[in-house]
């Protein structure tokens, strides 16, 4: 069974510019993250958008979801910012349910080298794979319903809304 992957932009596929230290968006690292942590799932990947999360719009959002829709596959993953991954997933799952999705992301880009981008996109593999039809997020080793999460920007981390 092949697994389908959408790549939004996020921390994921940040890049520095040493020059006015700025991030920006160049290529999507996700290929190359998948073949560093050996994936032998087939995966394929199509690039939607490249959008830090806090500019996505509700055009944005529909797009993913009806990429969503659309998709062949069952298990879909989502790479996305972490600022509004909620939002992104409220809107998959009011218009698909039929499929298993799980957005995931990163709080460091890849390209840092500390990045915890690559164990969340090896998480969410396996998350897609094991679980039953509806929305995730799945951020580092931890599972969410998407309506039962939120990202503590305190902590840096998500966390259950309800225990």
């Amino acid at each position: 069974m092949v697994i389908r992957l959408f790549v939004t932009g996020g921390t994921f596929d940040k890049e520095y510019n040493e020059l006015n230290g700025q991030l920006y968006f160049k290529d999507s690292h996700i290929k190359e993250m998948l073949k560093l942590g050996r994936a032998k799932t087939p995966i394929e990947v199509r690039t939607l958008m490249m959008v830090d999360s806090l500019q996505l719009t509700d055009e944005d959002r529909e797009t993913i979801a009806k990429n969503c829709i659309k998709a062949d596959e069952s298990q879909i993953i989502i790479t996305h910012g972490t600022d509004t991954m909620v939002e992104t997933a409220a809107v998959i799952a009011e218009k698909v349910k039929d499929k298993t999705i799980v957005l995931t992301g990163a709080m460091i880009p890849y390209k840092f080298g500390s990045s915890d981008g690559l164990f969340n996109l090896g998480a969410a593999v396996a998350f897609v794979q094991s679980l039953p039809y509806g929305v995730y997020i799945s951020m580092n080793g931890r599972i969410f319903s998407w309506d039962n999460c939120r990202k503590n920007r305190e902590k840096g981390e998500f966390e259950e809304i309800h225990p």
